[in-house]
């Protein structure tokens, strides 16, 4: 069980703004990322290499870490002078990410976590498969009237829809699939404290309703904002897979015009599931000042028959947005393993000899008698395993006299 304690301070957070790009600076930009793709290529192919030299000869002790990266482009700037034309902090910090991205898969490796579960090695990134995507640490950027000035002389009009909390730590430059190009700046996020209600609540996952809670009013149905554009998404694939183009061949303007119409349709959906996430994640934490949720990691549905549905419910980008508000907002967010959660009795805590079928929905306790929905049963449990007692949050029918349930 993870508890993120009321008060505590929410970390950082991303604020994300469009950027007016000029024909010159997108030039620039393009020009800087071709650069920074080369030297993540050059990071996988320096890693492949010292994987085989390992394999060949174990007693050597032969490292590509971060520090050997490092070395390699300074060498590499030093006789290319391709290289050494753009700014040296975007490219070292994409040898940041990549040492993050290699040292997560080899700690999943050492782990023996299953294949399923694993974040595989870094691999090369393809010109047309991979959008720009510049980092820049705050020595490599300034803001001023407004524009922000990017190391090697780029720069770009920032469309500020709002006021920055603070000083920005660092600043992310990338494009989206529209085309459309993005500022996005590290900032410490201060914890906005809300009134106490002293109120509680206990909060399950779900396909067929995204969120089942101990408050009735606080429940999140499923939108299906995919499903709503599942017809209008089908048809530009379909245009896609008519105008696609033999493999070698460039795309045809109706094919590249027919792609751009379905990453809009995706981002919509993206867009209205992400803001039906935070509004119902703001009103929970507005009115509650413990939230015990349910730790759901929905990977594995995307294997199921419920694939297509689970997807479009979204569980983890709400989850996050969920636990995010709470950290935000100063309340207590206790995340609580699923394990057996629709097999123990919220009132008793009696656990069924067997797990409950998805078609049923009513759980029924054999040893107290207590008859709830499935999920309001599961609700209730997180409040248990989180300390809080959850009798009377909501309606509960058993079988037994009035006088022998608690208060």
């Amino acid at each position: 069980m993870i508890t993120t304690p009321a008060g505590a301070d929410s970390g950082h957070a991303r604020y994300t703004y469009r950027i007016r790009v000029s024909a010159t600076a997108r030039v620039a930009l393009l020009a800087e990322w071709g650069r920074c793709r080369w030297v993540w290529n050059e990071c996988v192919a320096k890693s492949k290499a010292v994987h085989q030299r390992s394999k060949a000869h174990p007693q050597d002790k032969l490292t590509c870490g971060p520090a050997q990266l490092d070395k390699m482009l300074t060498d590499a700037r030093r006789i290319t002078p391709w290289l050494a034309e753009g700014a040296s902090v975007p490219q070292q910090q994409i040898i940041r990410d990549f040492g993050k991205s290699r040292s997560k898969a080899l700690k999943d490796i050492r782990d023996r976590l299953p294949m399923r579960r694993r974040a595989g090695m870094p691999r090369f990134k393809k010109k047309d498969l991979s959008g720009p995507s510049l980092n820049y640490t705050r020595r490599g950027f300034r803001l001023c009237d407004g524009r922000l000035h990017l190391a090697g002389g780029i720069v770009v009009t920032v469309v500020w829809s709002r006021e920055l909390p603070a000083q920005p730590s660092s600043v992310r430059v990338y494009r989206d699939g529209l085309g459309h190009w993005y500022a996005s700046f590290v900032v410490p996020a201060p914890s906005e404290p809300l009134p106490a209600t002293g109120a509680v609540i206990g909060v399950d996952w779900g396909v067929r309703q995204i969120a089942t809670t101990t408050s009735d009013v606080h429940d999140l149905p499923h939108p299906r904002h995919g499903k709503k554009l599942a017809g209008k998404l089908a048809r530009y694939q379909r245009m896609m897979a008519r105008r696609k183009c033999p493999k070698g061949k460039p795309a045809t303007r109706g094919y590249r015009k027919a792609a751009r119409q379905t990453a809009k349709v995706h981002k919509k959906i993206a867009r209205q599931r992400e803001d039906t996430g935070r509004k119902w994640a703001k009103k929970v934490a507005r009115d509650h000042d413990v939230i015990a949720v349910e730790d759901f990691r929905p990977k594995f549905l995307a294997k199921t028959t419920m694939a297509h549905k689970a997807a479009d419910a979204a569980v983890g980008a709400t989850k996050r947005a969920l636990i995010e508000m709470g950290r935000k907002h100063g309340r207590t967010v206790h995340a609580i393993n699923p394990a057996h959660t629709t097999m123990d009795c919220a009132q008793c805590g009696a656990r069924a000899k067997h797990a409950l079928p998805l078609s049923e929905r009513t759980y029924t306790c054999t040893a107290c008698g207590v008859v709830s929905p499935r999920d309001k049963n599961s609700a209730r449990v997180m409040l248990v395993r989180a300390g809080l007692y959850p009798a009377g949050v909501d309606r509960v029918r058993s079988d037994r006299p009035q006088d022998d349930q608690a208060a």
